[in-house]
């Protein structure tokens, strides 16, 4: 059927026909092509010829396919029996004879004849190249059109023989069987069939497999040793930070303070000092205030730089809650975002960012750059326009000389910075602040992140204070919540302690 089928959908009888006279035809085409390329080459040669000569029409004569026309050779007659009249009548009469004068105009007549016959001929071999040329191409599209046809047709057949044989084949498996079946059925016909009933058959009471409960035992046993082991797998290639004590005996680094891990999509975390002073969030900024005053007594650092290994670890979100901390302990607190690339300390304070810190290190803006926060003795400058090159102007005096100014009137400078390992602006930043605090991401930054940054701090001669652990997740790291109460309404939060 299938074979029936695709020859009746190619049309295979038909097809026989044409591939006797493909061949032919391919053939004769190819003769033609060769015919035309020649006819056409000796009119191309010839045509450049008569065009290079131009209206050089004594020329022209000489060349032959111009000069045997019988209507350019009577008149090339004519111009020479003129020509003998002239030289015959110069003898008896002057230049200006009548006759002499009639003659001659004769003459420039035939010579007008004679070119006219001349430029028709140039234009009669340009249509033969032109009518050549496009001969030529007509019969290479159709040798391309007949070679494409043979081609389609040589598929066909090789399917066509293909399926042919699958049906020689499956005919001659019929046939084999049906004569076996044939011996079969005559041996069967002479030769007795001794049966007995040896025991009756039941019906069993239960299946004899599978056993269900054997197979939901070993599923479950199997099934927990396996994720037993892959949480112990993924736990120990787990290489992030989790548990400040592992931080500071891997790192060196102090732990400042661990910020809960936010679980309210509803509400942000990035004025949690100023909209929830008494929650546990507000409490772990106040503690970060508390370590800054208290590690450094005797010289607490006023210019603080907030960075992080990368994107997305809380560093302005941690810069603006300690600032407000600050600013709520009667500080003169100066907030700069030092992020020249990707601000956002304008869109959480929603403050103006027509210009700030890169317009004044630009020189497009003086030092009235400041704008009130907040809170009454918080003070911000904005990142102001993104420029194209804030490495350049972050490594500019200006820079130097604004932090100055700056700290005669502020008691802290916090400036959120970008990302460490990505660009280098915030290495350029660590030579002008007293101190840089590192961000991090619990389940996030890697211990090889961290150490990185470390390093490129270490390289500048920075001065880290310690290490803030974002995203902290208490009760996944072996710690305990203890309950404090804040506020008039005893509202209850979790601040991690160490156990």
């Amino acid at each position: 059927l299938e074979l029936q089928r695709y020859m009746k959908d190619n049309n295979i009888v038909a097809i026989e026909d044409r591939m006797t006279v493909t061949p032919e035809k391919l053939s004769e085409i190819n003769i033609q092509l060769v015919r035309a390329q020649s006819r056409r080459k000796e009119l191309e040669a010839l045509y450049s010829k008569v065009r290079k000569l131009g209206h050089n029409y004594q020329a022209a004569t000489t060349i032959s396919a111009i000069s045997v026309d019988p209507a350019l050779q009577a008149i090339r007659a004519q111009i020479l029996g003129t020509e003998k009249s002239i030289m015959e009548l110069s003898n008896k009469y002057g230049p200006k004879h009548p006759l002499m004068v009639k003659v001659k105009g004769d003459l420039q007549v035939l010579n007008r004849k004679r070119n006219q016959e001349i430029d028709r001929l140039v234009e009669s071999i340009k249509n033969e190249y032109e009518l050549a040329q496009a001969n030529e191409i007509s019969l290479r599209a159709q040798l391309s059109s007949t070679k494409t046809e043979a081609l389609l047709l040589s598929e066909k057949f090789i399917q066509y023989g293909a399926l042919k044989r699958v049906v020689d084949t499956n005919r001659q498996l019929y046939d084999a069987l049906m004569l076996k079946l044939k011996e079969k059925s005559i041996t069967e016909e002479t030769r007795p069939v001794n049966l007995w009933i040896v025991e009756e058959a039941t019906i069993p009471s239960k299946p004899a497999r599978p056993w269900v409960a054997m197979n939901l035992l070993l599923a479950a046993i199997v099934g927990g040793l396996g994720g037993l082991g892959l949480i112990l797998f993924l736990e120990y290639l787990d290489n992030t930070i989790k548990d400040p004590e592992e931080v500071e005996a891997r790192s060196g680094i102090p732990v400042l303070t661990t910020v809960s891990l936010w679980r309210d999509p509803a509400k942000s975390l990035d004025h949690a000092v100023w909209d929830d002073p008494h929650s546990s969030f507000a409490e772990s900024y106040r503690a970060l205030r508390t370590a800054i005053q208290l590690s450094f007594p005797n010289s607490p650092p006023k210019k603080i730089l907030l960075t992080s290994s990368g994107m997305g670890e809380g560093k302005t979100t941690t810069s603006v809650n300690l600032a407000f901390a600050l600013a709520h302990s009667d500080n003169r607190v100066l907030l700069i975002e030092g992020d020249l690339r990707k601000p956002r300390l304008h869109k959480m304070l929603k403050i103006s960012n027509v210009k700030g810190l890169s317009s004044y290190l630009a020189g497009a803006a003086d030092i009235n750059i400041i704008q009130k926060g907040p809170l009454p003795k918080l003070a911000i400058i904005p990142a102001g326009p993104i420029p194209p090159n804030p490495s350049e102007l972050l490594t500019s005096n200006r820079m130097n000389v604004l932090l100055d100014s700056m700290s005669k009137e502020f008691d802290f400078i916090i400036c959120d910075s970008p990302p460490i390992l990505p660009v280098a602006d915030t290495r350029i930043l660590s030579r002008l602040f007293d101190g840089v605090i590192m961000i991090s991401k619990s389940g996030v930054t890697t211990y090889e992140l961290l150490e990185r940054s470390r390093k490129l701090l270490d390289d500048m001669g920075a001065r880290i204070l310690g290490l803030v652990i974002n995203g902290f997740d208490a009760k996944a790291s072996g710690y305990y919540h203890q309950d404090y109460y804040y506020g008039e309404d005893q509202d209850k939060s979790s601040v991690a302690t160490k156990f």
